[in-house]
């Protein structure tokens, strides 16, 4: 199979990532299939895409009847079985392994056999996820970033048994998304959290241990090193509790002090402010 027989791309799960994941395939001009546990969370989903598209319509990167097109594009569904003509299906689910091992096997019954199967795991192995399946040379990992309409960068991971016919697939995929695609082993955190969560960690304990306030070291970070946002910020951004989640997952590998969580990001995440979506983490937003 090569990009030009995909027709039908399914996702699964329709929250941030996977609504974001939605839009840039049927801006690409693939038939989507998303699918949500119901209808209500399902709807939610759907309306963010919308409101991307009517917000990027309104800025000019958007004609009204390019929008229209690609609305006709998405169809949403609650039943997993209305993927099962899906040429390639990218599961965006929440990140435990457990229930992304329980989607492979289920994909892997119902999608048919040439179907690739991707996942946008951050931070768990691919490997591993496709070892619930019978088709581990058919596994991949496609890492979006958040917001995925607007971030370039798609890391493409391959498992221990991806083959190389579905690398290639997936390149020309990142390509035809208007990503530009980096190819990483299966490692957890693959590129670029592997490098960015020790940062943020450290950022985090300095804060802790009085170095400066949250404000200055964002500024620091801004304008000594002309980043877009400084650690504290983004970490807000991110969500602490993904912070978290991908610093034990590779503190669970690698046993190395750099990737061991602060308490006091253990203790946040625990409180509930874990950053933007819930409307306070280290600074408070309006929601």
């Amino acid at each position: 199979m090569d990009t030009n027989e995909i027709t039908s791309i399914g996702v699964v799960g329709c929250g941030l990532m996977g609504a974001g994941i939605v839009e840039v395939c049927s801006r690409a001009g693939f038939n989507v299939v998303v699918r949500e546990l119901d209808a209500q969370i399902l709807e939610k989903g759907l309306n963010g895409v919308r409101t991307s598209m009517s917000r990027a319509v309104e800025k000019g990167r958007m004609a009204q009847a390019d929008k229209d097109a690609c609305l006709d594009r998405i169809k949403g569904v609650v039943q997993v079985g209305d993927l099962a003509d899906c040429d390639l299906v990218i599961e965006a689910a929440v990140e435990n392994i457990n229930l992304k091992k329980d989607i492979f096997g289920e994909l892997d019954r119902i999608c048919k056999p040439d179907a690739i199967l991707a996942s946008n795991t951050s931070s768990l192995s691919i490997t591993e996820i496709a070892s619930a399946t019978h088709r581990p040379g058919q596994v991949i990992g496609l890492h979006f970033f958040n917001p995925v309409p607007s971030m370039p960068l798609m890391e493409i991971v391959t498992g221990l048994l991806t083959s190389v016919e579905t690398v290639t697939l997936a390149r020309e995929l990142g390509e035809k998304l208007g990503k530009t695609v980096v190819v990483t082993k299966d490692r957890p955190g693959f590129i670029v959290n592997l490098l960015l969560i020790p940062y943020l960690l450290d950022a985090i304990r300095w804060l802790d241990a009085g170095l400066a306030t949250k404000e200055e070291i964002d500024t620091a970070i801004k304008l000594g090193l002309n980043h877009p946002m400084g650690p504290i910020t983004l970490s807000d951004f991110i969500g602490l509790d993904t912070v978290l989640f991908i610093a034990d997952a590779l503190y669970e590998e690698f046993r190395e002090t750099r990737y061991a969580a602060p308490a006091l990001l253990r203790r946040m995440v625990k409180a509930g402010l874990v950053g933007r979506k819930a409307g306070r983490g280290f600074y408070t937003y309006s929601r």
